[in-house]
Parts: structure tokens; C-alpha cells; sequence
């Protein structure tokens, strides 16, 4: 099963690091966002992604190209010109996907449907963390025979919020202010998903697709109450970054 990764946005609100690095890139400790979520999808045996890039998407590629020798000890043999490293690396399977710099969520989304070969594939953005339980997510999905599954999020917010009934969205509208629950990504989808995406580079994810999936009972909501976050701003990586270095990091699924 792939899992798909919007990294393309240019972090408007995070300029302290955005005129250099892409927002996924920004760094918790001594490893950037993206490594983060991609490592809790690893711990659950999905290790096939494919990252869905926009402004600076060249600094994610040179990222993962020069991964392994500069986070991983190794040997170097000049005679037989070859490297072996000295550590396990991760077993992850990497494809990038240029989507345009000002492609917005929906348009970037779409432009992948031809990789997608399995019935279902997961989709977050390259921005949160959770200490979700990947698995029980799927399951719920698959309960609810529904074409998408957004996980929900209990929180006053300017996320896009749900109206839900017996686990089923009757309503979905972005971004108001008020105490609901609101979009926290890490979706389940159908394939049947790409029917209710505009080809167009204007289409927005979070607006008529999933008002449309919620208007035909096709989005389900799988309610997490555990940690959460999204770093939309600087601070809220400074407050991220504070929780890594106290070892008070509830997305570390993989150290369970």
C-alpha cells in the first residue's frame, strides 16, 4: 500500500526557515519533519511512499539521495570503489512526483492517480505528527466501507472542521473558528477518490472534493484522541523541537 505525502506548500507561515528549506525538511532534533511521519508509517510495515513535491522540491530529493552515507556509519573501500554501510538502513521504497510550486492540494493529489495500483493507499501532510495507530485506522476504514477515511481531531482550531455522526461525516467545511472536530490528516483512501478531484492546479483537497465526499456519506472519521500536532508556524516547531529534546515525544511510535 503507498502512502502518499503533501510536500509541496511553501510554508508561508514558517518564513524563519521557508526561504531556504521546504517545510517538510524542517528539522526536530536532528532529523526533519518528513523523516518523522515517514518513520511512523515504517513502524507499521509501510514503507512505499511517494512524496508529492512543489517549492524547493529539489532540497527533498537531494535529501534522500545523499540519506544513507551521511546518517549511517560506513566503510569505504577506494580499491574496489565501492560503500557498505555499517548500520541497518531503512527499507523504504521512495517515489517523487514534481507537482508544480503553486499546484494546490487537490491538484497535486490528482496528478498521482496513475501510481496507484492498489483499491486503497493512506495520504497526510508534511507538516503533522501523531501518535496514531496506523493499523486500527485501516481496519476502520475498511469497517466503514466508505470511499475516504479522515482522521478527526478534538480541537479549537482553524482546521477544517466535521460534522460527524456514528463515525460518518455529515458536513465538511474549512477552516471556521470553533471548538469541533477538525481535519487531522492521515486519510484512508479509495481510488474512487480521484473521481470527486478537478485536473486542475487550483483545486483544493480540502474544499469541494471533501465537501462532496461528506454531501454523498463517503467520508468517514476515525476519531483520534491521543497527541496530535501540526507545525503551521515557527513556534510550533520550537514547541515540537522542546518535546524531542525532553525525550516527551509521543509520535516516537517506533521506540514502543
Amino acid at each position: 500500500m503507498k502512502v502518499v505525502i503533501l510536500c509541496g506548500g511553501k510554508g508561508s507561515r514558517m518564513k524563519e526557515i521557508t526561504d531556504d528549506i521546504p517545510k517538510p525538511l524542517a528539522m526536530i532534533g536532528d532529523k526533519p519533519i518528513l523523516w518523522h511521519i515517514m518513520k511512523i508509517y515504517l513502524y507499521y510495515g509501510l514503507n512505499d511512499f511517494v512524496l508529492l513535491l512543489g517549492y524547493k522540491g529539489d532540497k527533498i530529493k537531494e535529501y534522500f539521495m545523499n540519506y544513507y552515507w551521511k546518517n549511517h556509519n560506513f566503510l569505504l573501500d577506494s580499491e574496489q570503489q565501492s560503500i557498505r554501510l555499517l548500520e541497518k538502513p531503512e527499507k523504504w521504497k521512495i517515489t517523487f512526483i514534481d507537482t508544480g510550486i503553486n499546484t494546490m492540494t487537490g491538484g497535486r493529489i490528482k496528478q498521482i492517480q496513475k501510481y496507484i495500483e492498489d483499491e486503497t493507499f493512506m495520504l497526510t501532510y508534511g507538516d503533522g505528527l501523531a501518535d496514531i495507530n496506523l493499523k486500527k485506522l485501516l481496519d476502520f476504514h475498511n469497517s466503514k466501507g466508505k470511499i475516504a477515511t479522515v482522521t478527526g481531531i478534538a480541537k479549537v482550531n482553524q482546521y477544517g472542521t466535521l460534522l460527524v455522526e456514528n463515525d460518518i461525516a455529515k458536513s465538511f467545511q474549512e477552516k471556521p473558528y470553533t471548538k469541533d472536530i477538525i481535519n487531522g490528516g492521515f486519510f484512508v483512501l479509495n481510488k474512487e477518490v480521484f473521481s470527486y478531484i478537478k485536473n486542475d492546479s487550483d483545486c483544493i483537497f480540502e474544499q469541494e472534493p471533501l465537501m462532496n465526499l461528506a454531501k454523498n456519506e463517503q467520508l468517514a472519521v476515525y476519531q483520534h484522541k491521543g497527541f496530535w500536532v501540526a507545525m503551521d508556524t515557527y513556534k510550533d516547531l520550537l514547541k515540537v523541537n522542546e518535546m524531542w529534546q525532553n525525550t516527551k515525544a509521543p509520535w516516537k511510535v517506533w521506540f514502543r
